[in-house]
């Protein structure tokens, strides 16, 4: 999946992908990929859910080498 911008967030653990990826993705212009890539296995709910609640589109969902990558549009 093509991306503009990445977020490590490994090593960190609930909540702090979803704070990070908060700050990050009001940073990008709208229309603009933001890959996020965290091995916290709450992630895989806390990301999708964070799309939804907030308007943005998750494009995306790997898992590979025991980290998750995100690839989340901007949309508003």
């Amino acid at each position: 999946m093509l991306k503009d911008e990445t977020l490590d967030a490994r090593g960190l653990m609930c909540p702090m992908p979803i704070v990070k990826l908060s700050k990050k993705i009001k940073e990008l212009p709208v229309g603009k990929v933001l890959e996020l890539i965290a091995d916290d296995v709450g992630s895989k709910e806390d990301v999708p859910a964070w799309a939804k609640r907030t308007g943005n589109k998750l494009e995306e969902m790997n898992e590979e080498g025991g980290a998750f990558y995100f690839y989340i549009r901007k949309v508003q």
